[in-house]
């Protein structure tokens, strides 16, 4: 038929596809890349600390208030597992659960020399770099 292609597709070796992206690019470098970047990424969240405070509302722990409806949702399910009551305090306790504690949460960054942060960095931005190159078709 006009238009098809003979021979084996050259992207293809055997039944794996060779290169990242369908491209004929560099696997090597995008795993290369990818490693500079989880390890950046690893030293750059590893440098930073977490702290939550009092979940409070009008003076008074609130933290108790949101458990209400996903407990009373839960009960609703186990009862009825196709309840739409049950399914949306269920869902609407999750989800205030989730953005309180969200709300209060503090990020800080620990002390770090410059060299840890410059070298945090670069790993980011090299393993970034590597992997959309890989992207690219090579010749």
């Amino acid at each position: 038929m006009a238009g098809e292609q003979s021979g084996p597709d050259p992207l293809r070796q055997g039944s794996r596809i060779r290169n990242p992206g369908g491209t004929k690019g560099g696997a090597g470098e995008f795993l290369i890349g990818l490693a500079l970047l989880v390890a950046g990424g690893y030293l750059l969240l590893n440098s930073v600390v977490v702290v939550g405070s009092f979940w409070s509302l009008f003076g008074f722990s609130s933290f108790g208030l949101t458990l209400i409806p996903l407990f009373i949702g839960v009960t609703f399910l186990f009862f009825d597992a196709k309840s739409l009551v049950g399914w949306f305090l269920t869902g609407g306790g999750a989800i205030a659960i989730f953005v309180g504690i969200l709300a209060q949460m503090h990020l800080f960054f620990k002390p770090e020399s410059l060299f840890n942060v410059l070298l945090m960095l670069v790993l980011i931005a090299a393993g970034v770099g590597l992997i959309i190159r890989s992207l690219r078709p090579h010749s």
